[in-house]
């Protein structure tokens, strides 16, 4: 898919699309167990799972996400080695993740035609529409499964040349498995979003990539790196079509799209978590830190006039989550077309 067709899909969507919530909180809703380094991807090693994850993409595509995003943001070729997997399974579960949203769509379109509805507002949204399937690549800090990817502190052995030749075989993995697009998500450092974006220089990707940063005091990203110069390098990457923020409290949002419109011209891409805090010594998140579904939805209208042209949500968002946005966008919409 061409940047040309983003183009096309973002107008076909209204100027705003939306992007699904958290996967592995509601994978965990349904049952599944992911206290592993794997997390998530743990679901891609057997049948039952798999189900589950193709059951919450469909969820979120029934609550009007237009983009879902594939089980692989801690799935690694390295980690499933761990995990005593060879190489060739390793490179087949993440093909695996990208084939189980392409089914997830499948079955949506398949449920759409069979609807004599064109849009449900109250009930599950069976509206036929291009749906794009991002394959989610999280940062080495997801691999290691120690928080890094909350602090960007890799420690002076990982250097640029390191992280490279980490993601290089697993990029290519994914920008030849089908996906739409890749997402390139909670990167916490300048390091690494300068080894994507050379990474995908290098192998001459042709999917369209985003470059999505994580922030916690609105100002930088979390490992103390200017979110200005974070964005900079993805704007300089012809491959990377759009830059944002994701896993990232609401609150701090706004600022954050103001920082990045100063040196982007690029669609941006904003996916807040919801605002809880993670308890990293217990592995939980702590209960009533974060944003009601009713605020995280409040802000979606400000962030779009700010320039935001994909919005979601992140960890500890739901199909709720999703819907809220879903209507609020569909609504303003709706406004805009009766004033015309």
């Amino acid at each position: 898919m061409s940047s040309s067709l983003i183009s096309d899909f973002l107008r076909q969507a209204g100027g705003a699309a939306v992007i699904d919530g958290g996967l592995a909180t509601e994978l965990e809703r349904h049952g599944a167990d992911l206290n592993d380094p794997l997390w998530s991807a743990k679901c891609l090693i057997s049948s039952p799972h798999s189900d589950l994850i193709r059951q919450v993409h469909l969820d979120y595509l029934e609550n009007g996400a237009d983009i879902i995003t594939t089980a692989s943001y801690q799935a690694t070729i390295q980690g499933f080695k761990e995990k005593g997997f060879s190489d060739e399974e390793g490179e087949n579960m993440l093909r695996r993740s990208v084939e189980i949203a392409c089914e997830a769509r499948d079955l949506y379109y398949e449920r759409c035609a069979e609807s004599s509805l064109s849009d449900e507002i109250d009930a599950r949204v069976l509206k036929p529409r291009m749906i794009l399937i991002a394959a989610s690549i999280g940062s080495y800090g997801a691999y290691l499964a120690d928080g890094s990817e909350y602090s960007g502190i890799y420690g002076d052995a990982i250097t640029l040349e390191t992280l490279k030749d980490f993601h290089r075989r697993r990029v290519q993995i994914l920008a030849d498995s089908g996906a739409d697009l890749l997402a390139f998500e909670t990167i916490p450092n300048k390091i690494e979003a300068q080894a994507y974006a050379e990474l995908l220089e290098e192998e001459n990707i042709k999917t369209p990539a985003w470059l999505c940063f994580n922030s916690k005091d609105g100002v930088n990203v979390v490992s103390g790196d200017s979110i200005e110069e974070c964005g900079s390098i993805a704007e300089s990457c012809n491959k990377v079509f759009a830059v944002g923020i994701n896993c990232t409290p609401p609150r701090f949002i706004h600022d954050l799209i103001l920082l990045l419109k100063k040196v982007t011209t690029k669609p941006v891409a904003i996916y807040p978590n919801s605002g809880e805090t993670y308890d990293g010594d217990r592995k939980e998140w702590m209960q009533n830190t974060g944003v009601t579904d009713e605020d995280f939805v409040s802000y979606v209208s400000k962030w779009c006039e700010l320039g935001a042209c994909f919005v979601g949500g992140c960890c500890r968002t739901t199909p709720v989550t999703i819907r809220g946005i879903y209507k609020t966008l569909y609504n303003s919409r709706s406004a805009t077309l009766a004033t015309e």
